[in-house]
C-alpha cells in the first residue's frame, strides 16, 4: 500500500515555558502544505526500511517509520513490512517531514491490516513518536499548544493567496533550536491573533525560534526580508527553521531568490 506524506507550516509559534519533563510548551497553527514524500508498504520476511531521495542522517531502520510499525506490532499480530521511503520533503526544515511519514504508516497499516483503530488512538500512537506527529492522522488546519500534541480545530483557509517556500542549504536542528530558545508568555494567545485577516499578521505573528535561529544563520533572516521586499503579506520561518514561507495576494516571481543554493517552492 502506498501514501503520499505531506509536510506543514507554522503559523506562528510561541513557545511558552520550559516543562518539568524536559520539553517545551508552546502555541502554534499546524497548516499542511502540498510538498509530498510517498511511503510504501509491503510484506516482507523481516521489518526493514529502505530510503530513497533526499539522504536521511542515521541508520534507515531507525527511521521514524519503522519506530511506529513496531509500536503498533507490540500490540497487534502484523507480518513484519518493508518500508520504502521516497523523501522529497527537505530536512532540517522545520517542515515536519519525518512527522508526517511515520504517521502516514500508522495509518497505512491501520487500513491495510483492517485494525479499526480510531482516529483518537493513531493519535496517541503517534505522540510517542514526536510532538507533531499527531497532527498528520488527520492532517488539517490546527492550532496546537502543550507540547504541540493537543489540538483544536482552527477554521482557517489560505487557499485565496499565492504561497511560497524557500530552503536555504541549511539544516537547522531541532534540539539546538530549542537550546536557546528564551520561553515567554505571549501577551496575546496566537489562538486569538490567528483569526485576525492576514494583512495584519505581520509583527502580530510571531515564531520565537527566529531570534537565535537567525543570529546563527543570518542568510535565513535574509530570506524573510526579501520576501517582504518583494511584496509580501505576510513571512513567517517555519518550526525551528530552517525554510522561509510568504503569503501574497496575487502571483509573483522572485528572480532575488532563485538561485542555485536555494530551493523554491509553490505551496
Amino acid at each position: 500500500m502506498l501514501a503520499f506524506p505531506n509536510a506543514k507550516i507554522n503559523l506562528g509559534l510561541n513557545i511558552t515555558e520550559k516543562r518539568t519533563d524536559g520539553y517545551h510548551n508552546l502555541e502554534t497553527v499546524f497548516y499542511p502544505i502540498q510538498i509530498k514524500d510517498a511511503v510504501e508498504i509491503t510484506d516482507a520476511p523481516v521489518t526493514s526500511c529502505k530510503i530513497h531521495g533526499i539522504d536521511i542522517p542515521g541508520n534507515a531502520d531507525d527511521n521514524l517509520c519503522v519506530k511506529a510499525y513496531h509500536l503498533i506490532a507490540a500490540d497487534f499480530e502484523i507480518p513484519p513490512q518493508r518500508i520504502d521511503l521516497f523523501k522529497n520533503i527537505p530536512v532540517g526544515a522545520g517542515l515536519g517531514g519525518g512527522s508526517a511519514d511515520c504517521a502516514f504508516v500508522i495509518k497505512l497499516i491501520n487500513d491495510k491490516f483492517s485494525l479499526g483503530l480510531s482516529v483518537s488512538q493513531m493519535q496517541d500512537y503517534a505522540r510517542k513518536l514526536g510532538a507533531d506527529c499527531a497532527f498528520f492522522v488527520e492532517n488539517e488546519p490546527v492550532y496546537a499548544f502543550n507540547k504541540g500534541d493537543e489540538f483544536e480545530k482552527c477554521e482557517i483557509d489560505l487557499s485565496a493567496w499565492y504561497k511560497v517556500l524557500v530552503k536555504p542549504p541549511v539544516h537547522v536542528s531541532t534540539a539546538d533550536a530549542y537550546a536557546h530558545v528564551k520561553p515567554q508568555k505571549p501577551l496575546q494567545s496566537l489562538k486569538e491573533i490567528i483569526h485576525l485577516p492576514p494583512t495584519t499578521w505581520k509583527n502580530k505573528v510571531i515564531n520565537d525560534f527566529e531570534p537565535s535561529v537567525f543570529a546563527k544563520y543570518p542568510q535565513i533572516h535574509q530570506i524573510k526580508t526579501s520576501l517582504y521586499d518583494a511584496g509580501a503579506t505576510f513571512a513567517l520561518m517555519s518550526g525551528s527553521g530552517s525554510s522561509v514561507f510568504a503569503i501574497f495576494p496575487e502571483a509573483v516571481k522572485l528572480p532575488g531568490l532563485e538561485q542555485d543554493n536555494l530551493v523554491y517552492y509553490n505551496i
